[in-house]
């Protein structure tokens, strides 16, 4: 179980990624809304949050991790990235899994992976075996 400071960043981390490429679309603020109620974190602070970001706490849980990352991917292919764009948010990705310290091999086949899913959107079984298979 994560604490409310852990929730606080991993929204923030999440606020970022969407702001990366400038201003967060109307299908991500909805997107990001509906995973800080899932949360349980307030609209107010979520607001705050996009105004006032708070520094990364590194998740000790590896199964949050991985939850983190696959909220990022959902986060990503929302609203269909353009090719130019693409790249970026591969390598933007790529940066924020390994931060979070998830396998490089494992991130690399998911983002290879994702490329064969409807809207690039990885389903979550997918997704844990891909991460168990490295974390074993």
């Amino acid at each position: 179980m994560i604490n409310r400071v852990e929730k606080l960043s991993l929204l923030s981390e999440m606020i970022a990624f969407a702001k990366y490429d400038k201003d967060i679309k109307h299908i991500e603020y909805n997107f990001l809304l509906g995973v800080a109620k899932q949360l349980e974190i307030s609209r107010e602070d979520f607001d705050y949050l996009i105004e006032h970001p708070i520094n990364y706490i590194h998740l000790k849980s590896h199964s949050e991790r991985i939850v983190q990352f696959h909220r990022l991917v959902l986060l990503m292919n929302i609203d269909g990235y353009s090719s130019d764009n693409n790249s970026k948010n591969v390598i933007k990705l790529y940066n924020f899994g390994l931060r979070m310290g998830l396998s490089h091999e494992s991130i690399t086949k998911v983002l290879y992976l994702m490329e064969s899913f409807p809207n690039k959107i990885v389903p979550p079984d997918v997704l844990i075996d891909i991460f168990k298979t490295q974390y074993n």
